[in-house]
């Protein structure tokens, strides 16, 4: 199969490295790199030498000059791949390929490339995390996934913010696991998080958990009526865990005839630690309509003490 439309075949052709491979996809980045090493790929093109290497001029990189040493970069050759690492440094559009070599299977290129990468400030590191956790599931990976969660811990707030909203969902992921970890967020925003991350079942557990294990007795409005609200059971069933932690055992009551058997389980809990017996209460509670089971009861959502009426108590 032809490699000329990848972006092996578009660099070959002239088109800038920017271009060529762009920034929207991590997965490009790998491509290129095993694009270049294919024996058909490299026996039909020309394939930068260390004497062309050692050719370019110093200083700043035409468009021309960074993408042979992005070629360079992939070369089957452990020799050609290392003598590019030389020219690395102050040229950020190379540095996806930085990340690659950080796992190279040979140990001269491995290193180099792993004491340049540590050389780059975390914000630089920021916008590589796609790349960096596509490429942490290799064996030799781990190192750029470390030097990341490192900057992301102890750098600005704003590198981490800037993460939260990305499109991977393992970015998504890591950054809300620190954000979590540096309380960056409020109980409020960690349940509105929790209640609105439709299809990421893991941020919603993990910022449900956060919110709750942050909210203080008067913090219901603002943290746990969101999540009784929320379409996930795994944050519903948060929500009535958090009417047990504010005092409110009587309002899970609504939940008995929740839909999801983990709100059930829970709800049971939270009214059996108040002081009742849920088995009466279920009985007598009626399914819940699909109009009522997006928001909590009108008693909850008011925050008042009432019990549920369809419970017949």
């Amino acid at each position: 199969m032809s490699d000329d439309a990848g972006p092996s075949g578009r660099l070959r052709d002239g088109v800038p490295l920017r271009e060529a491979v762009g920034t929207a996809s991590p997965a490009d980045w790998v491509r290129l790199d095993a694009e270049v090493r294919t024996p058909a790929w490299r026996t039909a093109n020309r394939l930068p030498t260390r004497e062309e290497l050692r050719g370019l001029p110093a200083g700043p990189l035409s468009d021309a000059a960074e993408s042979r040493i992005a070629l360079a970069l992939c070369h089957p050759d452990g020799r050609v791949r290392e003598a590019a690492l030389a020219r690395v440094t102050g040229a950020p559009g190379l540095r996806p390929l930085l990340v690659v070599r950080c796992a190279d299977w040979v140990t001269p290129v491995r290193d180099r490339a792993r004491a340049l990468l540590g050389e780059t400030a975390g914000p630089q590191l920021a916008p590589l995390a796609p790349l960096i956790l596509l490429l942490s599931r290799r064996d030799r990976g781990g190192f750029a996934l470390r030097l990341l969660e490192g900057a992301l811990r102890q750098g600005a707030a704003r590198n981490v913010e800037a993460l939260l909203a990305d499109e991977d969902r393992a970015v998504r992921r890591l950054a809300y696991r620190i954000a979590v970890d540096r309380q960056l967020l409020t109980p409020a925003e960690l349940a509105r998080t929790a209640a609105t991350a439709a299809g990421d079942t893991s941020v919603q557990t993990l910022c449900a958990d956060a919110a709750l294990a942050g909210a203080g007795e008067d913090d219901y409005d603002a943290v746990v009526a969101p999540l009784l609200a929320s379409r996930s059971p795994q944050v519903r069933s948060a929500g009535v865990t958090g009417l047990r932690r504010t005092g409110r055992h009587r309002e899970a009551i609504a939940f008995l005839a929740d839909r999801s058997a983990l709100v059930r389980a829970c709800a049971r809990y939270v009214v059996r630690q108040g002081g009742t017996d849920p088995l009466p209460c279920t009985g007598r509670c009626a399914p819940i309509p699909r109009a009522t089971r997006l928001r909590p009861p009108a008693s909850v959502s008011a925050g008042h003490g009432q019990t549920w009426t369809r419970c017949g108590i």
